[in-house]
């Protein structure tokens, strides 16, 4: 009796996870305003999905990404805008079931929650000022005496003290606040991910951004510049996401990546 119950059980823990994967509403939380990743609109275009709050769409690289995995798991799609601090939280709770958010699978996030394979694989780089001392800067050593910061709780913060002589400024908490204090002279360049940078750089022109030669720039582990979803631990979701993102070539990511920084909203203003 006791065998048959397991196995009846077991078989009842499938068909739950089945049908968790097969209907309902996949919430995915991101904070929509970290191009070319993601970001928030007015418009509702054939790329976009639906902000939960009623405060518009999102649309980016992450929200093709996400439309992609409910088109897998047969689940309508709903972004939850959540600032990048409660991210994690959030998943926590069960507010949302998936960060896709241009997160990085670092050691410490991994001690708190779990994250599925690679979904895009970056570098770290640096924007500056176009007409600025360190445009021309093609080694972190070429930064020395520079004032550099990053976004407040990421990765990007904790590499800026490779900079020789570099001036560690105080962490913002969003990218659009450094580029003002960029652009104000305030700071001298921000840590980004390239394809962050390039957006902020087509949206800006009087930026750039330096690609540092060949080891010459900051080094970094594969899962530190590595972007995956994130999600609770013993998530029903994991296997059937990561088998979504295997379906993705790699040359169709950079596509995905590319037409999301040339269809950014700050680009065609």
């Amino acid at each position: 009796m006791k065998k048959l119950l397991a196995v009846l059980f077991a078989v009842m823990m499938v068909f739950s996870a089945a049908s968790a994967l097969a209907e309902g509403t996949l919430r995915v939380g991101m904070e929509c305003g970290y191009a070319p990743y993601n970001w928030q609109q007015t418009a509702q275009t054939e790329y976009t999905a639906r902000i939960a709050d009623g405060s518009g769409y999102a649309d980016g690289y992450d929200v093709q990404i996400a439309l992609r995995i409910a088109k897998a798991l047969n689940m309508d799609l709903e972004i939850v805008k959540t600032e990048w601090d409660g991210l994690i939280p959030s998943v926590l709770s069960g507010n949302i079931d998936l960060i896709i958010a241009g997160m990085s699978p670092t050691a410490e996030r991994k001690m708190t929650i779990d994250f599925t394979d690679h979904y895009y694989q970056s570098e770290l780089v640096v924007v500056v000022k176009k007409d600025g001392p360190y445009a021309n800067a093609k080694a972190l050593a070429d930064l020395s005496g520079a004032v550099i910061c990053a976004q407040l709780n990421t990765f990007h913060d904790t590499v800026i003290d490779q900079i020789p002589g570099v001036l560690h400024d105080t962490p913002r908490e969003t990218f659009p606040a450094m580029i003002v204090n960029l652009l104000s002279g305030a700071i001298d360049g921000y840590v980004a991910e390239r394809p962050g940078a390039e957006a902020d750089v087509m949206a800006n022109p009087s930026l750039t951004y330096i690609q540092f030669e060949a080891g010459q720039g900051f080094e970094a582990s594969e899962d530190d510049t590595a972007i995956a979803i994130g999600l609770s631990y013993g998530s029903p979701y994991k296997d059937a996401i990561n088998e979504a993102l295997a379906a993705i070539s790699e040359d169709e990511r950079v596509q995905i990546m590319l037409d999301a920084t040339a269809r950014q909203p700050l680009v065609a203003e």
